[in-house]
């Protein structure tokens, strides 16, 4: 922020831009008025990574526009959630870089190389909670974050989780994404001492409730140290397990 800021005053002192041109680049550094949008740009100083764009219910010349502006204005990598095929393809014509992930529904834009640290696992507790998995995964890796991932580990064959258990206690947080009866994150935060965030997921049979019955089993887990983001929000949990992983980042 501060060397963007030296450089529209230098050019300003240089007589290379004009003062009407300098306000309008510092205005970029804290928002971009697309008409339909108002774009965040401030939002990578203040949280340490670019405003994310959420997919659903936006056309897809939307999303092309505010991805191409965030792409141009942010040095960091851009994330896009809830996206299909058909956005991807649009969105490569203008954005060959772009790459997508189909079970996340995700859409990275990288920015240069990028160093992964820390630990955050990803447990799922059966395939059918993948994408919401995989959405979480997604969100942790592109904002730098070395992540595993143990799938189909639910409670219904614990012996297959039990088995993993080292790979837990190496963890600086784990994510646990489970419907159902949404009772494995209640066992693995008995198991280690990091920080675990639930996931529910809408996966499940009538009184699944589209995952309420799962959201409410979480809130009311026994074992100490879960936070319970909200139904198949894959996302908020991979942001939150990234805040964990990289402190004061």
């Amino acid at each position: 922020m501060k060397d963007k800021l030296r450089d529209v005053l230098i050019n300003i002192q240089n007589q290379q831009i004009n003062v009407d041109e300098g306000l309008q680049e510092i205005e970029k550094m804290y928002y971009y008025d697309l008409g339909y949008a108002v774009l965040d740009t401030h939002r990578q100083f203040r949280k340490g990574f670019p405003e994310v764009i959420f997919c659903s219910g936006k056309t897809t010349d939307q999303i092309i526009a505010i991805a191409k502006k965030l792409a141009e204005l942010s040095t960091q990598n851009i994330l896009a959630t809830r996206a299909n095929l058909e956005i991807y393809q649009a969105l490569q014509k203008e954005i060959p870089a772009a790459e997508f992930n189909e079970t996340a529904r995700t859409i990275v834009i990288r920015k240069g190389q990028q160093q992964s640290t820390g630990n955050i696992v990803v447990v799922s507790a059966g395939t059918s909670d993948l994408p919401v998995a995989e959405e979480a995964a997604a969100t942790a890796e592109i904002m730098g974050n070395k992540v595993e991932r143990m799938y189909d580990t639910g409670v219904a064959g614990l012996h297959r989780l039990l088995v993993q258990s080292e790979r837990l206690l190496q963890a600086n947080a784990v994510i646990v994404v489970a419907g159902m009866d949404g009772a494995l994150p209640s066992v693995v935060a008995g198991l280690i001492s990091k920080p675990v965030i639930a996931v529910p997921t809408s996966v499940g049979y009538g009184a699944n409730f589209g995952g309420l019955s799962a959201l409410l089993a979480m809130l009311n887990s026994c074992s100490a140290g879960i936070g319970v983001v909200n139904i198949d929000n894959g996302f908020g949990a991979g942001y939150l397990a990234s805040l964990i992983n990289q402190p004061g980042h």
